[in-house]
């Protein structure tokens, strides 16, 4: 069973006040004891999927510095939860979470978009053929699942229902269950939800089993944009600004080369990834892979990429006090690309 949404909203203030504290402190930062500034960056990886610090890492792009990967992620929120609580040297998520966290005074910010919407990569909401959802309405008193409360798969629902002309009262009747993205096709044609939010390569594949229809998607509903950022605590960046630099560059270089390489080789390059770090791992989902979405060059980050979710949050009455500007949450300054520079 899911945790209630206001429960998930409660974790993420608990994670801010013990940031708060182990700032405080004078914990983490990631710095040698000498000043050299870190050189090895912690991390949480994806199941049979290549990440782009991964792709940046393979093709030589982060220079000196390195990636320890220390175990895979179950979502965005728990990824920069693990960054805020200093478990993880940079995570990324779907922005709304980065406010959310950032709004609780966890001392964070968003240094380069990573994932988004487009033609090509973008999160559908799938039925079976044969079920009568059609419409917003039709979804009071159903079941959909997502990969995580309280994030991407979430807001852009609850934008789709409000556009359709329900009351928060009525979407309040729409459960939510928070399922792991490998499981989420499964519980669908096993009938245990009634609505299944698939994004990406895990996406495409079920798509092509057959047997699901769309009724719409991210894409459709909001077009091309940047959905989600990597984000380092604020104290790590003030202790090892040229680290950060050269990993912003360096997924901003990866970014641009699976936009301009032929979809068969960067394919071809995962593939080889996955098969050399050794997790025991079905390789298959990578042959799915179309774009990273990701809408600004290099992944700059738009401020209506964070604007347009301050704005849902507020209306949701998620954010309490004064309402944070997008550039108190994230930052372009380490990305050469801004600005139509090059790397």
């Amino acid at each position: 069973m899911s945790p209630p949404r206001r429960a998930v909203l409660r974790t993420l203030s608990a994670v801010a006040a013990l940031v708060v504290l182990t700032a405080t402190a004078g914990c983490g930062g990631g710095a040698a004891a000498d000043g050299a500034q870190a050189s090895e960056l912690r991390y949480q990886g994806s199941v049979g999927q290549v990440t782009l610090p991964e792709l940046a890492a393979d093709l030589g792009y982060l220079g000196d510095v390195k990636l320890k990967w220390i175990g895979n992620v179950t979502g965005g929120p728990q990824d920069i939860q693990a960054t805020a609580t200093g478990q993880s040297d940079f995570g990324g998520a779907f922005n709304g979470a980065i406010v959310k966290l950032a709004a609780a005074n966890a001392p964070i910010t968003a240094v380069i978009s990573y994932y988004g919407s487009d033609a090509q990569t973008f999160q559908g909401y799938y039925v079976l053929d044969d079920s009568p959802i059609r419409g917003p309405r039709d979804l009071i008193g159903k079941k959909v699942g997502m990969n995580t409360l309280g994030a991407h798969a979430e807001a852009v629902l609850k934008t789709w229902l409000a556009r359709g002309g329900l009351t928060p009262a009525e979407t309040k009747q729409v459960e939510l269950v928070a399922l792991p993205p490998v499981n989420t096709e499964q519980s669908l044609r096993q009938r245990q939800i009634d609505v299944a939010v698939l994004g990406g390569v895990i996406r495409d594949k079920a798509v092509a089993s057959g047997g699901i229809r769309t009724i719409f998607t991210d894409y459709e509903l909001l077009g091309a944009f940047s959905g989600g950022t990597y984000v380092f605590r604020d104290d790590f960046i003030t202790r090892n600004p040229e680290t950060v630099k050269a990993f912003v560059t360096g997924v901003g270089k990866a970014i641009e080369w699976a936009h301009t390489q032929p979809r068969e080789t960067v394919v071809a390059r995962m593939r080889d990834i996955i098969g050399k770090r050794g997790r025991n791992e079905d390789p298959s989902l990578v042959a799915y892979w179309k774009s990273s979405g990701v809408a600004g060059r290099g992944g700059v980050i738009g401020e209506q990429e964070f604007g347009t979710w301050i704005d849902w949050l507020a209306a949701e009455g998620e954010l309490k006090g004064d309402r944070p500007k997008p550039g108190d949450v994230y930052t372009n300054r380490f990305n050469p690309f801004v600005d139509g520079g090059s790397a």
